[in-house]
């Protein structure tokens, strides 16, 4: 949890109707509404309840007391920053892969560890899952992705039959645990706020496979999973690169509107710097970087470092992301995190823990 000791009397004055921020995980569900939590004589409100201020208190608090805002997501996935970061901590249930760039938001951080606990529960004796890249400590651009900047996205690795596995092994039909992998994806859905999941059309074919095989709700299923009906608003889609691992998305419900509320304020007192923003261009016939380079106001050396391009050539038909630098945040509206899409039944394997249910005519 966040630590948002505000510290001075006039900021416990103004903060009213706290609402905890963070969702309901199976095992310490965060204080009801209204609640705070004590730490020995203070006492910590919950994070959302710094959005109740009025832009201008916000601005006075940013001023007086920036760290206290806790950890900030500003920007968008491919191009932003993070403020105040919260370090993935050790946990038997999973294997951090590199500590440099396991840094993210607090709501991120909840979401990962209750995840990853709820397969232990169901199974236990479940070997440590490998997590991969989240963000680096002041977020901004990984050389070895697009995203990861803003610390909402997380690599996870897959659970094997073979045991625990340090880093990322292809998946396949052969060698993957395909219960422990659905335990993590339902518990991903079911725990936390997800955008969006990749994972490569192969290893979906085979969950979905599974999950049906142990009586999940087909019509779930196909909401759920690309490959199945492929709808367009699916949670799990398939992108290229994504048979080692789930690149896993989160929405942060104070994070996000922390960050598009405090990001004008945070320039404004020269605290940060924009951050590097792109846009995707898709390449066609006779253009080149000096082309492209012209047009975005940027230079080619950028954009080759931000795709990763060996050298000048590139091929009609590719899609490239421009950065733009200088590039003020984008004028967002709030945060709207959406429903979560809970399984209408549980199958009797599963049933182990308490998952939360569907509401009715959800589906």
């Amino acid at each position: 949890m966040i630590n948002l000791c505000l510290g001075i009397g006039l900021w416990l004055g103004i903060v009213r109707g706290l609402v905890s921020g963070f969702p309901a995980v199976p095992v310490n569900p965060p204080p009801e509404s209204g609640e705070s939590l004590s730490v020995g004589a203070a006492a910590m409100p919950a994070p959302s309840a710094l959005l109740d201020l009025s832009d201008e208190e916000l601005f006075r608090f940013v001023q007086s007391d920036q760290a206290s805002l806790g950890s900030v997501s500003i920007g968008a996935p491919g191009g932003g920053i993070l403020l105040n970061p919260v370090p993935l901590q050790a946990d038997p249930g999973l294997n951090i892969v590199s500590a440099e760039g396991a840094f993210g938001t607090a709501e991120t951080m909840e979401f990962v560890h209750a995840s990853v606990a709820a397969v232990g529960r169901l199974f236990p004796g479940t070997p440590p899952i490998s997590i991969g890249d989240i963000s680096f400590e002041a977020g901004g651009r990984m050389k070895r992705h697009v995203t990861h900047q803003s610390g909402r996205d997380v690599d996870f690795g897959l659970y094997y039959k073979s045991g625990a596995q340090y880093g990322f092994i292809s998946g396949t039909a052969a060698n993957l645990d395909l219960p422990r992998n659905w335990a993590l994806v339902r518990s991903l859905l079911a725990f936390t706020d997800i955008e969006t999941i990749l994972l490569d059309a192969g290893i979906q074919r085979l969950l979905y496979a599974y999950a049906l095989k142990i009586g999940e709700d087909k019509d779930w299923l196909d909401q759920v999973f690309q490959v199945g009906k492929g709808s367009a608003k699916a949670v799990v889609v398939h992108v290229a690169g994504h048979r080692t691992h789930y690149h896993v998305r989160f929405y942060n419900r104070v994070a996000q509107e922390l960050g598009r509320r405090v990001y004008p304020q945070l320039v404004k007192l020269e605290r940060v710097k924009p951050p590097v923003y792109s846009v995707p261009h898709y390449v066609r016939n006779g253009e080149t970087l000096g082309h492209l380079a012209r047009r975005y106001g940027t230079s080619v050396r950028s954009i080759q470092q931000y795709n990763g391009l060996p050298g000048t050539i590139i091929r009609a038909g590719r899609t490239l992301r421009i950065p733009l630098r200088g590039v003020s945040a984008p004028a967002l509206a709030r945060i709207v995190v959406p429903a979560r899409l809970l399984p209408p039944s549980t199958p009797e394997i599963l049933t182990g823990i308490e998952w939360p249910a569907a509401s009715s005519g959800q589906l």
